[in-house]
Formats: structure tokens, C-alpha cells, sequence
């Protein structure tokens, strides 16, 4: 029956590995979320970031405490586990609901926070000048610089350069739903881990000392 104890062990055994790997994913977007921003410091992506960082410390601590059925560790997987399910919940939620407005301000945050040379090379790297406004950061105006990739023979000039923000804007919009839709997807793995881990930990190991279970 899978009811009982070595069932509910493997299950949880197995759940922690599947935390490792998920763990990995959720590192890996957000590594790529803040490098697609590229110097938009996002703090909603950086707290995905901390939460897959915790979510495999926690990984671990949960597969010693499903092989040895230690009631100690267990307790403490289940309640770190549980405040960690709410967290990244809580952030996916927010990665989803931030509106274009909000994404302007935060991406304009931290492109205040950044240095003159990395402002530069991206103002290079994605043909634009300024991030929100006609002026670029070393106070010229926009007009004066030329963003074409090619120049046709028949065309005397180039457009405008178009700000960064108006380059950015796509991407960082997808950083931020990818960010939230697989946090929202695997913040509910965690809330089975912890409804396991419950049932798991009031089970009695049939090999074990009977005056051995806490």
C-alpha cells in the first residue's frame, strides 16, 4: 500500500531530488532574467534567485532527514519548506502582476544604480541613447548620435535613436512573467513536500526500535 512508511519515504526522497533540479531551473531563470535585463537590477528576479538558492540548501536537508527518518530535521525541513512556499509564492504572484509602469521604474532603479561604462555599452550593444529621455548619460543630446546598423547611400542621416527603455522593454517583460510562472508552478511542489513531510514524520519505521521513535 502506498500509505505506508517505505512508500511515504521514497515518495519524499524523491520529491527532495525533484527540489534539486527545480532548484537549478529556478537559479537558471533568473541568472538569465537579470542578464537579459542586462543592467536593470530587477530585486523581484534576485528574490527568485534567493529562493532557489534556499530551495536547494532545504533540498538537502530533506533528503538526510527522509533516509535516516530524523524527527529533528524533519521538523525543521517542514517549517523552512512551508515559509519558503510562501516567500516564492508571494514573489511569483508579484513577477505577474507588475504592470508596464512598474517595470519602467524598477528598470529605471537600477539603471541609476549602474556605472557610466556598463550604461554605455549597453546604449552600444542595443543601438539606443538614454534610457527614458532624449539625453544620453554623458549629458549630450541624443539627436547628435547615430543608431542605424547600416546606412543606406540613399538616406543623408539616420532616425532618431530610440531610448533603451523602449529596447528593453520587451525583454524585461518576459523575464518577469518567465520569473513568475515557473516560481508560481514549483511553489505548490513545495506545499506537497510539506503535507508529506507531515504525514511522513508520523509514520513509524517498522525496522526501526519502537521506544527509538520520538
Amino acid at each position: 500500500m502506498c500509505g505506508g512508511f517505505t512508500c511515504s519515504k521514497n515518495a519524499l526522497t524523491a520529491l527532495n531530488i525533484l527540489y534539486i533540479v527545480v532548484a537549478f531551473i529556478l537559479i537558471g531563470v533568473a541568472v538569465y532574467g537579470r542578464a537579459s535585463a542586462l543592467v536593470t537590477n530587477l530585486p523581484i528576479i534576485g528574490g527568485i534567485l534567493a529562493c532557489g538558492v534556499i530551495l536547494f540548501l532545504i533540498s538537502i536537508l530533506g533528503l538526510i532527514g527522509a533516509v535516516k527518518h530524523h524527527q529533528v530535521l524533519l521538523f525543521f525541513y517542514m517549517l523552512i519548506l512551508f515559509l519558503l512556499f510562501l516567500i516564492q509564492f508571494s514573489i511569483a504572484c508579484a513577477c505577474l502582476a507588475v504592470n508596464t509602469k512598474q517595470q519602467e521604474q524598477l528598470a529605471e532603479q537600477g539603471w541609476r544604480s549602474v556605472g557610466h561604462d556598463l550604461r554605455a555599452k549597453v546604449q552600444t550593444t542595443f543601438n539606443c541613447c538614454g534610457f527614458n529621455s532624449t539625453t544620453d548619460e554623458s549629458g549630450g543630446s541624443c539627436d547628435d548620435k547615430i543608431c542605424c546598423q547600416s546606412i543606406d547611400v540613399t538616406q543623408m542621416s539616420c532616425p532618431p535613436c530610440p531610448t533603451c527603455m523602449h529596447k528593453l522593454q520587451s525583454t524585461i517583460d518576459y523575464a518577469f512573467k518567465l520569473c513568475g510562472s515557473i516560481g508560481l508552478f514549483f511553489s505548490f511542489t513545495e506545499f506537497v513536500g510539506v503535507w508529506l513531510t507531515v504525514r511522513y514524520r508520523n509514520q513509524k519505521d517498522p525496522r526501526a526500535n519502537p521506544s527509538a521513535f520520538l
